[in-house]
Formats: structure tokens, sequence, C-alpha cells
């Protein structure tokens, strides 16, 4: 496990100045399995527009030609290049600030208040560089940074209507109105209203 880390590590660092020169920003890259093994890159875009099957496939034409001239992985494996999905891992620094607000679920790497598994809403970050979460039984907890192995968001409703609303706002910023169907069969813009 502390091989892959290091592993995961360097091939971050080796994939990184790829994707962010094609607009991409770097999410984690997670080695799975034995023998035959998986190494999963997961990548979102800069501009927080929805991953599509053609980003994934471009990020994984691209990384796959860095790996391959690097030559630092000896042993078989298979590239996965995927986007963060609905239950993302929150891998880096400011994405505790960027989803505050949101159902997560935290291990961390020792015990804290008696634990080492927590469910709560995120909060963000504390000025000392804490992960805040409000947890349901009621009270707040301030867990380090340094402390935290795993965070990923758990799906909920809300969630889902954040993601909508966050979708509806990129559409409108690009200036694409979704257009729907009236009675009388003529488009309109979704927000407008009959006169």
């Amino acid at each position: 496990m502390l091989l892959d880390l290091v592993m995961e590590r360097k091939i971050a660092a080796l994939v990184l100045p790829t994707l962010e020169g094609m607009g991409y920003e770097l999410v984690r890259v997670l080695i799975q399995g034995k023998g035959s093994r998986i190494l999963q890159v997961m990548a979102e875009r800069q501009d927080r527009a929805a991953m599509s099957v053609d980003d994934c496939a471009r990020l994984s034409r691209a990384v796959s030609a860095v790996l391959d001239v690097a030559d630092l992985i000896r042993w078989p494996y298979v590239l996965e290049v995927s986007s963060p999905g609905l239950e993302r891992p929150l891998t880096r620094l400011g994405d505790f600030s960027r989803f505050a607000g949101f159902e997560t679920r935290l291990e961390t790497w020792r015990s804290i208040a008696g634990r080492r598994r927590f469910r709560g809403r995120l909060l963000g970050m504390s000025a000392d560089g804490a992960v805040r979460l409000a947890l349901h039984e009621g009270r707040e907890v301030d867990i380090p940074h340094t402390e935290v192995a795993k965070a990923k968001l758990v799906f909920t409703e809300e969630q889902a209507a954040a993601q909508r609303k966050e979708r509806h706002s990129r559409r409108k910023e690009r200036g694409i109105a979704k257009q729907t169907r009236v009675r009388n069969g003529n488009l309109k813009e979704q927000g407008t209203r009959d006169r």
C-alpha cells in the first residue's frame, strides 16, 4: 500500500502538466488490484462543465502517451480515465471549501474523538486548516486535514438539486438557453413567460 501511494504521487506529478495544459484538473490517481492492476486517473474540467466520454477518451490517449514515454510503471495495468461522479472523492484542500454544505463521509488515519469514521454535513475548512463537519448526532468536529485518509460526498437529493442548479447557471453564462415546446408547437426559452 505504501509503495502504491508513492507510485500514485509520482504518476500524479508526471501527468498533471499534461492535464492542466488540456484544460483539466487532476482529482486523483489511484492504483487498485493485484496482478493486472487498474490505474485510475480521475479528472474534471477546469471550467467545471460536465465531463463527456470524449473528454475521457482524449485524456486517456494523452495520459497513455505520457506514461509510455516515461516508462515508469513496471507491471501490467489497465488505464482507467474517469470523472469524479456524484459521490466524488474529496482529495484536494480546496474541495473541502468548494463542497461545503454537502453530506460527506470521511475516514481518518488514526482515531479522533474516539473514532475513525465520520459522516455529516461538510462545513468547510477552519482557519487553522481543519476539515469541519456537522455530525448527525448534533455536534461539530474539526479534523486536521493531514489526518484525513479518505473523504467523499454522499449522494443526496439536495446534492442532485445543487448540481442541476449549477448546470443551469453554466448554460446561462454561456448563453445556451434550453428550449421547450409550448402548446402551439412554437419554441420558447425556458424561464420566459407567455404574453
